[in-house]
């Protein structure tokens, strides 16, 4: 017990020796550069990242969030939807939601301290759910929040929710991250998902739509998006579009009003090792493609759909389309793996080297990506 105490005093001691030498030693190379002083001190002394606590983040974010008052084309005088939005820049650009401003017909944002002003649509993406409208706001009531790196995250990272569910502004749940790389399918597509998705336990309830998900850094690491629910409101799952999402397709949206979304132009479906069994199949993994798109990027390069039909505890199964394997040298076992990367790694335009299995034998097909068909 008491060589552990001495050990510690000894070593607490040691610890303030060698900072001392390193504070002098950088103080005597930077003499000429008082401002370098201060930084490097400042980069020794306060703890980079440092957690915020609830409260803290709260009063670090608030200003930041906002709350959307959307009128609908054809609704009456009385009725209104209401959503949440992130600051995005001191141009007065905010990010929100695409389903909170679609049909709209007037748009108004209120700031944290109850300013008021009517906003622009400036573009919008249905494939992502995200949307940027522009106020024409003071830089005093404009406080843009950080997107952070979502690729960072982590299953059971705390996370925080801001916005205006059922109407009520500046409210506030925290909760974890429950699942990471979720696909969305939102009832308004017909053909499309939305991938890479967060899934969290914070409480997300209508009016959260467009408001940002923060990690305890007080960064923005996902837009909320949808629930999970049967009732319309919150039962434990939550989902948010990922901040690396965001920063690939808002710039695109303020200059330019649209994203363009690199597609391939296939359906199928996800092997398991039973499946692949019963279709015979000499691969247990991956994506069987049952359909192609014609003039598709999959149909130009050669890739091969289903011919064959089979039955299995009563379901048909379509098989004898190439099945993909990797993408770029990536390994592809499951749908969410093709979807995640194309959406964090490839636009239109791009050439993908596709690795397929085809009649037993391992193969590489390069096609070039075009944009998505818009399908709604």
């Amino acid at each position: 017990m008491y060589l552990d105490k001495t050990t510690a005093i000894l070593g607490g001691a040691y610890g303030i020796i060698v900072l001392v030498i390193v504070l002098a030693f950088v103080f005597e190379q930077q003499k000429t550069d008082p401002t370098q002083q201060t930084s490097i001190l400042e980069s020794l002394v306060q703890s980079p990242g440092s957690q915020l606590s609830l409260a803290d983040l709260f009063a670090k974010s608030q200003d930041g969030v906002v709350q959307i008052i959307v009128r609908k084309t054809g609704d009456n005088s009385s009725s209104r939807a209401i959503g949440s939005g992130i600051v995005y820049d001191l141009g007065g650009h905010i990010i929100t939601s695409n389903h909170v401003v679609a049909d709209y017909q007037k748009i108004r944002v209120v700031f944290h301290d109850g300013q008021s002003y009517s906003a622009n649509v400036s573009g919008t993406d249905v494939y992502a759910d995200l949307a940027v409208i522009k106020v024409n706001a003071g830089s005093q009531s404009l406080h843009p929040l950080p997107l952070g790196d979502s690729s960072k995250l982590r299953i059971g990272d705390t996370v925080t929710a801001i916005g205006s569910p059922f109407g009520l502004s500046g409210s506030m749940t925290s909760g974890i991250v429950s699942q990471l790389g979720r696909i969305l399918n939102p009832p308004n597509l017909q053909s499309f998902s939305i991938p890479n998705v967060i899934q969290t336990d914070a409480a997300i309830n209508p009016g959260n739509s467009g408001g940002p998900l923060l990690n305890d850094h007080g960064e923005v690491i996902g837009i909320n998006t949808a629930i999970q629910t049967d009732t319309g409101e919150f039962s434990g799952v939550g989902f948010a579009i990922p901040s690396n999402t965001m920063k690939r397709i808002v710039p695109a949206l303020i200059q330019s009003g649209h994203y363009k979304h690199p597609w391939l132009g296939i359906s199928g479906i996800t092997l398991d090792p039973d499946l692949a069994d019963s279709l015979g199949l000499a691969t247990h993994f991956g994506f069987l493609i049952e359909n192609i798109v014609s003039d598709s990027p999959a149909s130009k390069a050669g890739l091969h759909a289903s011919n064959q039909t089979k039955t299995i505890d009563g379901i048909k199964y379509k098989y004898g389309g190439d099945i993909i394997v990797g993408v770029d040298n990536n390994p592809v076992l499951k749908l969410e793996d093709l979807l995640n990367y194309l959406q964090d790694n490839k636009s239109a335009g791009d050439k993908m080297v596709v690795h397929i299995i085809r009649d037993g034998k391992k193969m590489d097909v390069t096609l070039t990506l075009q944009e998505r068909p818009y399908s709604q």
